[in-house]
């Protein structure tokens, strides 16, 4: 299965501090075009089951909270996916283990939703920098489909 990648997301700028507080959100989007292609990406074909999506960088020092997917506009029939993290470094860690399935497993983005983060995963903070990744499933996708996804954290500035 192929890896597909946002553009720039090494580069990208994510805000969300504020002088009263170190809570924040920070909003991720998947959104695919006509033939089912992650539109913002360098990938030009269809999103396969199988594949991962690198859609965003989280940065280290985040303690990890909870997240919500809003699907606003449906995948194809069957399409699911796992929601996680893995290192940006490609090297796991013992103390927090890169996890494919930390916010969810198999979240339906076969028809419009608001999905929250049903697991029981304890609250971890990144020691450096993880991609946040969704890996899809059930069937590969050949329509226009929109997903937006917030990652709700602490930030706790780099170890």
């Amino acid at each position: 299965m192929a890896t597909i990648t946002k553009k720039k997301v090494l580069n990208q700028k994510q805000f969300g501090g504020t002088p009263y507080g170190n809570k924040a959100t920070l909003e991720f989007n998947l959104t695919t075009n006509a033939i089912g292609a992650f539109a913002d990406s360098d990938v030009a074909t269809a999103v396969q089951s199988g594949d991962k999506i690198r859609l965003g960088v989280l940065p280290a020092g985040f303690r990890l909270e909870d997240s919500k997917v809003i699907v606003s506009d449906a995948f194809t029939a069957a399409v699911t996916a796992n929601l996680g993290f893995e290192y940006v470094d490609g090297v796991d860690s013992t103390a927090v283990p890169q996890s494919a399935t930390y916010f969810g497993s198999a979240l339906a983005l076969s028809s419009a939703a608001r999905l929250r983060n049903a697991t029981t995963n304890a609250p971890v903070t990144l020691p450096k920098d993880a991609y946040l990744i969704l890996t899809t499933g059930g069937a590969a996708n050949a329509v226009v489909g929109v997903a937006d996804i917030f990652i709700e954290n602490v930030l706790t500035g780099a170890p």
